[in-house]
Order: C-alpha cells, then sequence, then structure tokens
C-alpha cells in the first residue's frame, strides 16, 4: 500500500467519525441548568414564574377569573464542555463507535418534572403543587383483543 493511499484512508477514517459523531456532545453541549424554584413562594407574580420557567405547557382559565398553569422544566441536564470534550476524545477514539455509549449516557441522567401552579385574578400565585408526570399513551387498536 502506497503512503498517500494510507493518508488517504485514515483521513477518510477522521472525516467518518466526525461526521458520525456529534449526539452526546451536542447533548453535554445544549442542557439547561435547573430552575431556581426558590425564587417564587405564594404571592409571586405570574411573570416571575415564567422568568424562571419559561411559558406554561398547559394553562386553564377557571370560572373565578383566575388561571392553573402546568410548568415543565428538566433536572440534571446542566450544560458541560467538559462533559462534550469527554465524549468527542472518545468518538474520535473509537471512530464514532462511542455514541451507541454516550448518547444514552446523556439521555439517562435528564429527570423531567412537572409543577401546577395557581393563580388568582391578578396572576398572583396561590398554590404551588408537583404535578403528575405525563405518562405515554399507546395507541389503540380498532380491532378487538384476543380472549
Amino acid at each position: 500500500m502506497r503512503k498517500s493511499d494510507a493518508r488517504g484512508i485514515v483521513a477518510m477514517t477522521v472525516l467518518t467519525a466526525m461526521l458520525v459523531s456529534g449526539c452526546s456532545v451536542g447533548m453535554a453541549l445544549s442542557g439547561k441548568a435547573a430552575p431556581n424554584l426558590g425564587a417564587f413562594r405564594v404571592g409571586s407574580t405570574r411573570g416571575e414564574v415564567e422568568l424562571h420557567l419559561g411559558s406554561p405547557v398547559d394553562s386553564v382559565t377557571r370560572p373565578d377569573g383566575g388561571r392553573t398553569d402546568i410548568y415543565e422544566y428538566e433536572l440534571g441536564n446542566k450544560p458541560s464542555t467538559g462533559r462534550a470534550v469527554g465524549h468527542a476524545v472518545m468518538d474520535l477514539l473509537t471512530f464514532g463507535v462511542w455514541e451507541i455509549i454516550g448518547t444514552p449516557i446523556e439521555a439517562i441522567g435528564i429527570e423531567k418534572k412537572r409543577l401546577m401552579i395557581v393563580y388568582d385574578d391578578q396572576d398572583r400565585i396561590l398554590a404551588i403543587n408537583q404535578a403528575p408526570p405525563v405518562k405515554a399513551s399507546s395507541p389503540k387498536s380498532s380491532e378487538p383483543e384476543p380472549e
């Protein structure tokens, strides 16, 4: 094998590894820090809540003019350059095979939480409760189940 052929193979292998890699690296870099839940309490405004939690995923206006909002946030998803560099190095050393292990590792550490906040008609907090997690529903088939 000629020297130029060997260099071409190495270059293609490295390029392929770089193209294949990225999921775990991207996940480690694009995380979001946990919200500061101590920044608001009963009596705080809706604006203060949304500053820390973002917009609600669900909102219901009650007959009394108040509102009940559901917010989602993640724990364990803080961005980390160190983790991203570690994943990138492992990607290069294993020619991208590390993604099979690295991506699930990044995904497993994330815990989604839901918070239900009840507001009065002035958009001030009346109550803060942990909301039940959303359960994935399976599609129902129209065929009867066998007995």
